[in-house]
């Protein structure tokens, strides 16, 4: 199927015409008198969900036999009940006819067993770095409705290429094996690599045979949020979009990639020496603000620092304890030790290669070279920071207009969305 498409890279799209979009595209979808399961981000995402499940309620609403709204956790942490609201614009009352549930991931009995992806193919996505079946487990709202209905942005994204479409299965809703083996298949190729590739990516083909699985009708809503005043993730406006795609998973994110290929990617002529991330107030802890490190490292020069100033967060990682026991380190200082840390969710690996990048270890010397240095400006203590092998800076010293004033420095507001890289 061919994905439709409202907007482009040089449009903002008026209300009006999202909505008008998405009831035009659910109108011919063939769901009357069947059941409806629809995937969105949680809050550590900028997309304007509240029109959007507005819209799409208003389209479902009477013609469906069952509405459920499952958040898409990944492995980070429950939304309260209050925060939910705030996120889909519940109205007083609920949406008429419509369940709200978190993915809760820490509940075996939340899953249902979809079969498996061979080693075979395994070895093949990961040109022989990897191998074994893996199970593919998913929530099983998922699976017991007939339609699942994906809403949420594509962005460059440091695992995949560009976030969006079946990733809202996996990992958004899936069990942690395939968590696991996708997030670590990126690491052994490289954040560096990967990010912000609006191809088939390894990871992407591991996560598509993974949603074949899946024997619910599957439909995303890809949307291209767009940077304009006042729609910031910290402020109370919504969002506005340049694009929203409907089709199929794999069409509408592939329509999505191509315009956010062309808004969220800045080019710059030349490196920079430092790197000051200003971090949203949406990422709450190390794990989800890492991003502010993800997208800039491509301009940084060998020996540079990216400072992540968030003196709101005061967590690593409340859900991933392991992160403290390993640290932050290059991809190479795991692999040549894999006996040491294999027993380690690889996800947690992944997430703390993705955060210290390139580098080099020697297994003789014990010795560890990090082409960068990451320093923390955040409400944690310094005796953590350093715990972890990432370095640390008062907050209360840092002046965003100080650092902005020097050549050698880029300051990025509201860091983790939007790539930099050379030209």
């Amino acid at each position: 199927m061919t994905a439709a498409r409202a907007g482009g890279p040089d449009r903002v799209l008026t209300e009006d015409e999202v909505t008008e979009f998405v009831v035009t595209q659910l109108s011919t979808l063939a769901a009357d008198g069947r059941s409806v399961c629809v995937l969105v981000p949680d809050g550590t995402r900028t997309c304007p969900l509240p029109l959007l499940i507005r819209a799409v309620h208003r389209a479902l609403h009477g013609r469906v036999s069952r509405l459920t709204i499952l958040i898409a956790l990944g492995t980070h942490g429950a939304m309260s009940d209050e925060a939910l609201i705030r996120h889909l614009g519940i109205p007083p009352g609920g949406y008429p006819g419509t369940e709200v549930l978190n993915h809760e991931w820490w509940k075996p009995e939340t899953f249902a067993d979809l079969g498996t992806i061979p080693a075979a193919r395994i070895e093949e996505l990961s040109d022989g770095r990897m191998s074994g079946d893996v199970e593919v487990l998913l929530n099983r709202a998922v699976a017991e409705h007939d339609i699942a209905l994906v809403v949420g942005p594509v962005l460059p994204h440091e695992v995949v290429g560009m976030s969006g479409g079946n990733k809202y299965f996996f990992p958004g809703v899936g069990g942690q094996k395939i968590i696991d083996v996708s997030h670590w298949l990126g690491a052994l190729i490289t954040s560096a690599e990967i990010i912000g590739t609006t191809g088939l990516t390894p990871v992407r083909a591991l996560i598509n045979d993974g949603a074949a699985l899946i024997p619910a009708e599957k439909y995303a809503f890809s949307v291209v949020t767009a940077e304009t005043e006042g729609a910031a993730p910290d402020s109370d406006k919504s969002p506005a979009l340049h694009s929203i795609s409907f089709g199929d998973c794999i069409e509408s994110w592939a329509s999505a990639a191509e315009i956010s290929a062309a808004t969220h990617v800045t080019y710059l002529d030349r490196p920079v020496r430092r790197v000051l991330s200003l971090i949203p107030a949406m990422y709450d802890e190390i794990w989800t603000g890492a991003k502010g490190f993800y997208k800039v490292e491509p301009v940084v020069a060998d020996g540079g620092e990216v400072i992540l100033y968030a003196p709101h967060i005061t967590e690593i990682a409340t859900s991933h304890p392991q992160i403290h026991e390993i640290g932050y380190h290059c991809r190479d200082y795991f692999v040549q030790q894999w006996d040491r840390f294999a027993g380690i969710h690889w996800g947690v690996l992944a997430h703390s290669t993705h955060l210290r990048g390139a580098g080099t270890y020697d297994a003789a010397t014990g010795a560890e070279r990090l082409r960068v240095d990451v320093t923390l400006a955040t409400g944690i203590p310094e005796d953590v920071c350093r715990a972890v092998n990432l370095g640390y800076r008062d907050p209360a010293t840092v002046d965003p207009a100080d650092f902005a004033a020097d050549p050698d420095t880029l300051v990025v507001p509201r860091a983790g969305e939007v790539l930099f890289r050379l030209r």
